[in-house]
């Protein structure tokens, strides 16, 4: 289980008796967030620190924890912050300074200086601020009762995103054959993430996958395709005993070869791409349907900084309700009623945005030159949800994010061979499309209906990545003026 490192701050002017109180009430806190059950970690209590000295040693101990992710800071009484500099300079898992108090209440008829003296955060805090604004230190703010909902839903998106960057810092991705060739936006430079992001991407020859994918055991073929056949609606022709049953074992090979290179390569993101499949029969669909719907990351046509965000925010939403996919824009309905995107992809669309059983289906694809490949059929669940996009415009890497509102088709698809999702995008497909054009945002994107902007958001600080956000609110004017003022802030913040 991952944690999270819970810091309360103190002196020791005030005696030991008061440093007892102040620890007892700050294990309460601990205690409040933990209940909650919006964090996706345990919150671990540390003895509250005074000086300097304990200040550096606490923060090193959370940078060399494995399972540690972020760290809470919290100034109980007054600390005076300029024993927090050590520490914080050389920090560098996420930190979220809490800004609360033991008391929810006033006591009006009972208070006196010793109660003041005690309960300082609202100062306190003030003072580790100006600090952590002076540093630049990458952090979130939450203000409010550790028993308030609304700053224990916020803490818990803090977490969520710390437990997605812990993810993409030793994230190893890998690339079976190249990009979809003269293609713009899948590229992206890997030095450059490596650095920002921390994932590795390497190539891996398709032969070798290949190779792996005809070597699966017959009798672990058998089991796969039997689990197929309990947990899908497989289509009768892939049945045991029918015509094309051959093309869904092939399908399991491919998913049990995709598995076995990936655990040889220690990889939880992977790309493909339709047009580099080596000896493979079909393009894999059905095994990296599988594959995402057990948190792995993936985008087609060699998209690694797709796969990277997919597996990333895959991470952050475990134990949400809902799903996160690969996806991409594919076409609209501009009318009648109002417009709308039909979002799919050639095969891969993770099963996890439905609560419907999907359907295993076998069509003919039309590119690749390949045998017609398996894929899981179904459509996703209606909800809000976010899209996510990230490119890089030359000096940086930029995420855009569209908030949207996934809806049922306004007709059935029996035509439409692949799984897929239908959305209205805020505050309208007009708006969204021109501004998402503008940012020079992706076709590739990560549609989530677990996540919402909240924890996108704190990712990006985590990261020090451009955000701009596409919601009810945008306009194509106001996000041009966004995106000029981004280029001169991030173009400044390299220096950082």
């Amino acid at each position: 289980m991952k944690t999270v490192r819970f810091l309360t701050g103190s002196q020791g002017l005030y005696g030991e008796d008061t440093l007892a109180q102040v620890a007892a009430q700050s294990q309460e806190i601990v205690k409040l967030l933990d209940a909650a059950g919006t964090v996706p970690a345990t919150v671990t209590w540390q003895p509250v620190l005074t000086d300097s000295a304990g200040i550096a040693r606490a923060m090193s101990d959370a940078d060399t924890d494995p399972d540690c992710i972020g760290v809470i800071a919290w100034m109980h009484t007054f600390s005076p912050a300029r024993m927090w500099i050590h520490g914080l300079d050389a920090l560098r898992k996420p930190l979220l300074h809490l800004h609360t108090q033991a008391n929810e209440s006033l006591p009006w008829a009972s208070i006196d200086m010793d109660f003041m003296n005690l309960n300082q955060a609202a100062h306190g805090d003030r003072e580790f601020g100006y600090v952590t604004a002076r540093m630049n230190v990458a952090r979130t703010v939450v203000a409010g009762h550790a028993s308030d909902p609304i700053v224990q839903s916020r803490v818990g998106s803090w977490a969520r995103a710390a437990r997605g960057w812990h993810e993409v810092r030793t994230l190893r991705l890998a690339r079976f054959g190249d990009t979809m060739r003269d293609v713009a936006v899948t590229e992206g430079d890997r030095t450059e993430a490596q650095w920002r992001w921390g994932v590795t991407v390497n190539g891996y020859a398709v032969t070798d996958l290949a190779e792996a994918v005809h070597a699966s055991a017959d009798s672990e073929v058998d089991r796969l395709v039997a689990e197929y056949e309990d947990r899908y609606d497989v289509a009768p022709e892939l049945r045991r005993g029918a015509g094309r049953h051959e093309s869904l074992r092939y399908s399991a090979r491919i998913e049990l070869g995709l598995r076995a290179k990936l655990d040889e390569c220690g990889a939880k993101a992977f790309t493909t791409n339709f047009e580099d499949l080596g000896a493979l029969r079909q393009l894999p669909g059905l095994a990296v349907q599988r594959l995402m719907e057990d948190g792995y990351g993936f985008a087609g046509e060699g998209d690694w900084k797709t796969a990277m965000l997919l597996r990333t925010l895959k991470t952050a939403a475990q134990g949400l309700p809902g799903g996160t996919s690969f996806m991409e824009d594919y076409t609209y309905h501009l009318g009648p009623g109002t417009p709308r995107v039909l979002g799919a992809h050639m095969l891969e669309v993770c099963p996890t945005l439905t609560t419907s059983t999907p359907r295993i289906e076998i069509h003919p694809l039309g590119i690749g030159g390949r045998e017609d490949p398996v894929r899981m059929v179904f459509d996703a669940d209606p909800g809000p949800g976010v899209v996510v996009g990230m490119s890089d415009v030359g000096d940086r890497f930029r995420m855009v994010l569209n908030e949207v509102d996934l809806v049922a088709p306004d007709e059935p698809l029996p035509n439409l061979p692949v799984a897929r999702a239908v959305w209205e995008p805020q505050p309208d497909l007009r708006t969204s499309a021109e501004t998402w054009i503008l940012a020079g945002a992706p076709h590739h994107t990560v549609l989530s209906t677990a996540l919402s902007t909240s924890e996108v958001a704190e990712l990006t600080e985590m990261a020090r990545t451009e955000l701009l956000v596409i919601d009810e609110d945008t306009t194509p004017r106001r996000f041009v003026r966004e995106m000029r003022w981004n280029a001169a802030y991030h173009r400044l913040a390299l220096g950082f």
